[in-house]
């Protein structure tokens, strides 16, 4: 559209995957980052901010992300180290983390005003640079629709309402919001996820898609409530299925022309069958990369085919 780009901002790390006692291996990843390749591969322009080193394991990201097709932002590569994130994966595949992250920004990053500005996780509750995530938010949302998945670490998390007060000021600029159901039991855990959701969307958001796992996504906007179910698949791991999620989210809005501030309107009175296309585009992504070994989102090969046939079931 008219050339524009998506500008994610977040954090980029190592992750180190633990099974059965021992490491099977080290990948690239970070949610950010996962929804900025995710974009990228399935042929969108792409400006990423984050906060990596020079050192071997940055290096790694960069080439990693640049191999995409993603565009690193100037500044990127000032960190004395690169984060790393210690996944643990149980039987079933399921992921659990602990972190070793420094995160910080400064400055306004040298892009033109993007399209769509995604935002999330670590980027927004972790001191000192979730302050300056809010304030790129604030500086680009008036060209650009905020997208927003909140993907909660609580083992980063040490003061929780401080957090949650941090969570609510995205919320406050964001115009699409994926969240895990798992998620909100810890953002509120005394009120139903539809209540949640409603309270959003009087907030501004225009479009909520909680995720439920296995038994797919309910996705809310102004004109009602739809719920998508999983697509049959066999599960390798779940590592990355949130973002391919978001980015296939993001990608399907994108394709119907709902985002950019100029069609905030538009998003606002995005209809249930467009929801609905765009959550089952979202569900495609997630299937497929939960059916491979880590966050390894689809391209757009992938996705097309998978969206024309009984691939997934």
């Amino acid at each position: 559209m008219n050339g524009r780009r998506a500008l994610v901002i977040g954090e980029a790390l190592i992750d180190v995957v633990e099974r059965g006692g021992h490491i099977t291996g080290e990948h690239v990843g970070g949610s950010p980052l996962n929804v900025a390749v995710g974009l990228a591969r399935l042929g969108r322009d792409v400006d990423f901010l984050t906060h990596i080193g020079t050192d071997e394991r940055g290096q790694r990201i960069r080439e990693f992300v640049e191999t995409a097709g993603v565009r690193m932002v100037s500044g990127s590569t000032d960190a004395g180290r690169t984060a790393t994130a210690r996944a643990f994966l149980d039987e079933s595949g399921a992921a659990t983390y602990s972190f070793d992250i420094d995160w910080q920004l400064s400055g306004t990053p040298p892009v033109p005003p993007p399209l769509v500005l995604h935002t999330g996780s670590i980027a927004t509750v972790l001191e000192p640079g979730c302050r300056a995530t809010a304030a790129l938010v604030d500086t680009y949302r008036p060209s650009a629709t905020v997208t927003f998945d909140p993907n909660i670490r609580p083992a980063l998390i040490t003061d929780a309402q401080a957090a949650r007060n941090r969570i609510d000021r995205i919320l406050e600029k964001a115009d699409v919001v994926k969240v895990s159901d798992e998620d909100l039991r810890w953002i509120d855990p005394d009120f139903a996820p539809e209540q949640i959701g409603a309270a959003w969307l009087a907030l501004g958001v225009s479009v909520v898609v909680v995720t439920l796992g296995g038994d797919g996504a309910v996705a809310r906007c102004a004109a009602g409530d739809v719920r998508v179910p999983a697509p049959n698949v066999d599960v390798v791991d779940t590592v990355g299925a949130g973002d391919a999620f978001m980015t296939g989210l993001i990608d399907a809005l994108w394709s119907q022309d709902l985002l950019g501030a100029e069609r905030r309107s538009r998003l606002a009175a995005i209809g249930l069958d467009e929801l609905t296309g765009a959550v089952r585009a979202a569900s495609r992504a997630a299937a497929l990369t939960v059916a491979r070994a880590g966050a390894d989102l689809p391209d757009r090969a992938a996705l097309d085919a998978a969206g024309s046939s009984d691939i997934l079931g």
